[in-house]
């Protein structure tokens, strides 16, 4: 029973953290330093690393699985602790470099902002898998903020059949995320400027 109390008392944490991230993310997407008269230089060093941190993410996910069908829960929950961490840290990043730097455009080859008729001719249907790509990404995104919570709660609270049936679930949805960040940033960074 208590350990059901437990995660009670985190549930309105949950929630509140998985509607104010996304928001938050949103608005300061929206937010540009230099319109705000802050001469900052775009932070175009960012992106390489948190794709990288994106895989790292992915990787960390799949030796944490691992690591439990082995039986050894001290290195799992560890691993997750790692995984929270090296998603929170991606979400800084990318949030800093888009306030610092315009949106880059796909397929926009001579990086004036614009896709042209004859840019559109040179990347062809790789612009809608990006986009698909894309869109699945940040759709899954924020959906898996309550998950990746609510798992990780159960874990904490020693719930471990409650446990497994959500980290079932929450687990392809994070790796896809993952790993899909790691997609966008290769399809994305030839068109960097």
């Amino acid at each position: 029973m208590e350990t059901r109390s437990l995660e009670k008392k985190y549930n309105k944490l949950i929630i509140a953290v998985s509607i104010v991230i996304p928001v938050v993310v949103a608005i300061l997407f929206g937010v540009k330093l230099k319109d705000f008269g802050y001469d900052v230089a775009p932070l175009s060093f960012l992106p390489p690393i948190y794709a990288t941190i994106n895989g790292l993410t992915a990787l960390v996910l799949v030796i944490a699985v691992v690591a439990i069908k082995k039986g050894n829960v001290v290195l799992h929950e560890r691993l997750m602790k790692l995984a929270i961490a090296f998603s929170l840290a991606f979400l800084v990043m990318y949030v800093a470099y888009h306030m610092t730097a315009d949106s880059t455009k796909y397929g926009d080859l001579d990086h004036n902002g614009l896709v042209d008729e004859l840019e559109m001719a040179q990347i062809g249907a790789s612009r809608l898998i990006y986009f698909f790509i894309l869109v699945t990404h940040i759709v899954l995104s924020i959906a898996i903020i309550p998950m990746v919570l609510i798992t990780f709660v159960r874990g904490l609270s020693q719930q471990f059949d409650r446990h497994r049936k959500i980290a079932k679930i929450t687990f392809p949805i994070w790796l896809y995320v993952a790993i899909t960040g790691v997609v966008v940033y290769l399809m994305i960074s030839p068109y960097y400027a």
